[in-house]
């Protein structure tokens, strides 16, 4: 069917907040109506969002979900969130709306992708689109219960049961390689602040300082470790 296209239609409370929230996206209004039923439609270069107000809508209780197939979703990521963060004053992580960070997916057949949580409870889920990768959590114990807690957390939405997962493979993994331990702390640390826990957030900050890294592994985990330095700035009051 040449020229067809399928655009998402997702439920909100309000069509007013989920207009900022989108522009800070880089989308811009296509369409927009307040009677007889709000409705807005949002675009970015080939991509269209429609949202429909409808009353006594809960985010907590969305089932409302789209996925964008893209060929660089590290590339989307950075500019979403330097959109969130301008608007929100931070990178929202934890109610509505909030984001994850990309990560390969063990259930994208490696791919790596994440998700922004709209206001109105929805799942917008970016994948790389093209051939599978090799999945994650192939090289070690800790490696592969890392990859079990992306998948929990960052595609399931089950962030407690991932964050046990983590904390009891760090703990059973004390000797295991410091990359990987960097790794999976600076994934705990993050799950601490969805979980708004500020004990286990401090812990897994402290812990992820205190590994000895050489040279070349310091390097490695810079990224990394600078994102986790950002959320010593999002702890939650303990």
């Amino acid at each position: 069917m040449a020229g067809t296209r399928t655009v998402p239609l997702l439920p909100c409370a309000s069509i007013d907040e989920v207009a900022g929230f989108a522009a800070a996206l880089g989308f811009t209004t296509a369409y927009r109506q307040q009677r007889p039923n709000p409705y807005l439609a949002m675009r970015r270069d080939d991509v269209d969002l429609h949202w429909f107000a409808l009353p006594g809508h809960r985010p907590e209780d969305s089932y409302g979900s789209c996925l964008l197939v893209v060929d660089d979703p590290a590339e989307l990521f950075d500019a979403f969130a330097a959109g969130l963060r301008e608007r929100y004053g931070r990178l929202p992580l934890t109610g509505f709306p909030r984001v994850t960070r990309p990560r390969p997916r063990r259930n994208a057949e490696g791919r790596t992708g994440f998700s922004v949580v709209d206001p109105g409870g929805n799942w917008i889920r970016v994948v790389r689109g093209g051939p599978a990768e090799e999945p994650p959590g192939t090289s070690s114990r800790l490696a592969r219960s890392l990859a079990d807690a992306v998948v929990a957390a960052d595609s399931r939405g089950d962030v407690d049961q991932a964050a046990r997962l983590l904390d009891g493979a760090l703990r059973r993994t004390p000797d295991a390689d410091p990359v990987e331990r960097v790794e999976a702390l600076a994934y705990l640390a993050e799950l601490s602040v969805r979980r708004e826990d500020a004990v286990a957030l401090r812990m897994a900050l402290q812990d992820l300082a205190a590994v000895p890294l050489d040279d070349a592994q310091r390097s490695a985990t810079r990224p990394v470790r600078q994102q986790a330095g950002e959320l010593a700035g999002q702890a939650p009051t303990a």
